[in-house]
């Protein structure tokens, strides 16, 4: 027969003692002895007991779970380096305290605070990560009224009173203009990402701001869905145009490396009849031929910093917030001074 799972009152039968005493003793409460409370951690720790992460719940205490909800095509995160690196830095910092991560893909925004509802009302998260942020964004009030511990990922100009963990996406993007600019490009695009995302917002409105003041004039930028199909679609379309640029820069490497494929397949010589520049560095970027220059930063530690700040929230009831390094351009081979 299966041994069952072990129980208080398997402890409390081994202990001699009552279920209520060995509950102070696992909680660290008052009520009991020292050696009692070291004995009865003894026979928990021999038999192999493990709170019930669903009865701590249903008493308000900590799940030792934190949630993430993404609103984007489950397809898409598989095949996204940014996502799964983020992720894997929240994990750092949270498997080695014994916190989880919930994670779930949702179809809409709405969705998303209905699910943030639904795990803090039935206590299985002590607070969460947003990332994609919208302007306005109704989640940031959502979670704020719930009294849900928050983190956002992404600018504080759109994070209200939460905690939020971000980088000067003004000096990346004023970076790479500037170094292409240097190569001798006048006509410089912008593959970006969704419209209605705060971050990509920011981005374009540094665009604009930063074409004006190097003299190129008003900013060429197509709007996609960060996916590599949408990616290679906008590619096709700009050097279709009669006034084709000279350099394209996207806002993810896999957008950047179907872009690179898109402009071979048109029988364009990379770099010299068009540069590419990548927003977020990859191996991706790093083992397509020519290599892509690409705006690299330590995702992994993007998400390590999110997840500390959480964990103090959820702890402490309090956190600052935290400006991480900005996006450091890395030229490789597919830029150079136009043709």
């Amino acid at each position: 027969m299966p041994r069952h799972r072990p129980t208080i009152a398997d402890i409390a039968r081994r202990a001699g003692v009552s279920k209520v005493a060995v509950s102070y003793a696992l909680n660290d409460r008052p009520g009991v002895s020292p050696t009692t409370r070291a004995t009865i951690k003894a026979i928990a720790q021999e038999i192999g007991w493990q709170p019930n992460s669903a009865a701590r719940a249903l008493t308000r205490a900590r799940a030792d779970t934190v949630g993430l909800a993404l609103c984007r095509p489950a397809r898409l995160l598989g095949s996204e380096p940014f996502f799964m690196e983020l992720i894997s830095g929240i994990e750092s910092e949270l498997s080695p305290r014994g916190c989880a991560l919930l994670l779930q893909v949702v179809t809409d925004p709405a969705q998303e605070l209905e699910v943030y509802r639904r795990w803090w009302g039935e206590g299985r998260v002590d607070g969460v990560f947003l990332a994609d942020l919208r302007s306005p964004d109704p989640r940031i009030e959502g979670v704020t009224e719930l009294g849900l511990p928050a983190v956002v990922i992404g600018h504080p100009s759109a994070a209200g009173p939460l905690p939020s963990v971000w980088s000067d996406e003004h000096t990346a993007l004023r970076d790479t203009l500037t170094y292409l600019t240097a190569l001798g490009h006048r006509s410089i695009a912008r593959v970006a990402g969704l419209p209605g995302l705060d971050h990509t917002e920011l981005r374009d409105r540094a665009q604009a701001g930063i074409c004006a003041e190097l003299g190129l004039g008003e900013p060429v930028i197509v709007h996609t869905d960060y996916s590599g199909q949408d990616g290679a679609h906008a590619t096709r379309r700009l050097i279709s145009s009669p006034r084709r640029p000279t350099a394209v820069v996207y806002d993810n490497d896999i957008m950047a490396v179907a872009g690179l494929s898109v402009a071979q397949e048109m029988g364009l010589d990379v770099p010299a009849d068009l540069s590419l520049v990548a927003w977020d560095d990859s191996q991706l970027s790093r083992v397509v031929r020519p290599p892509l220059t690409a705006l690299s930063r330590d995702i992994p530690a993007y998400g390590g910093h999110a997840a500390r700040i959480l964990l103090s929230l959820v702890t402490d009831g309090t956190a600052a917030g935290f400006e991480d390094a900005a996006a450091r351009l890395v030229p490789r081979g597919s830029t150079a001074p136009p043709r």
